[in-house]
């Protein structure tokens, strides 16, 4: 009975829930806004120094990436790579690894998924920039996809750092969620979350 208080305070499964209203109107799953909101409420554990709180959330949102995201999406990296993440901290080298590299797996086909993303209209101050945008689609596109692919690098080098085949970069992943999450929820939201709700690496 804790374990199901427990998940509906993280993510919340109650009819005024209205961002999991939103989300399933825009044609998303509950599991994926319940896997992000475990990998938020993981990270913020970790803030928070509660490390078997956060572990036990990274592990639940990756048993629910492996189940229920298609091969290809690279989702299913995250959680792996917030566990490498962890593991390192603690100096679990190996464990630290295995995750890395599971991750990096995973994370091989980033570019064919940012390649292939939705990009739907964003809400703009003004009339103004909604028609520039309207105007200027292609260039838009083009461009967030650029930003996109400079996340996910920034993303693969420290997976390669966890995992051990290079430098550690000191890449700020999930303080960066907090300000580019998309409102809406599209392909756009996918890639980012994929990207940025790994922990970032401790200060000092």
């Amino acid at each position: 009975m804790r374990t199901t208080m427990s998940a509906r305070h993280i993510w919340g499964f109650e009819r005024g829930d209205t961002e999991m209203r939103l989300a399933r109107e825009a044609g998303w799953r509950r599991s994926e806004l319940v896997w992000e909101r475990a990998m938020e409420a993981g990270n913020r554990a970790w803030e928070a120094g509660r490390v078997g709180r956060a572990r036990w959330l990274f592990v639940l949102a990756d048993r629910i990436a492996v189940m229920g995201f298609g091969k290809g999406d690279p989702r299913r990296a995250t959680a792996p790579a917030a566990l490498a993440r962890l593991f390192a901290r603690q100096g679990r080298s190996r464990k630290a690894q295995a995750q890395a590299r599971r991750a990096l797996a995973e994370w091989a086909g980033v570019g064919a998924f940012i390649d292939a993303v939705e990009i739907r209209p964003r809400a703009r101050s003004s009339l103004f920039h909604l028609r520039m945008e309207v105007r200027h689609r292609d260039t838009f596109h083009d461009n967030l996809r650029t930003r996109y692919r400079n996340f996910a690098e920034e993303t693969r080098e420290t997976m390669a750092g966890l995992a051990g085949d290079g430098p550690l970069p000191a890449h700020r992943h999930f303080g960066r969620w907090r300000g580019e999450r998309p409102s809406i929820f599209d392909d756009t939201r996918r890639v980012l979350s994929a990207c940025l709700l790994i922990p970032d690496p401790p200060r000092g």
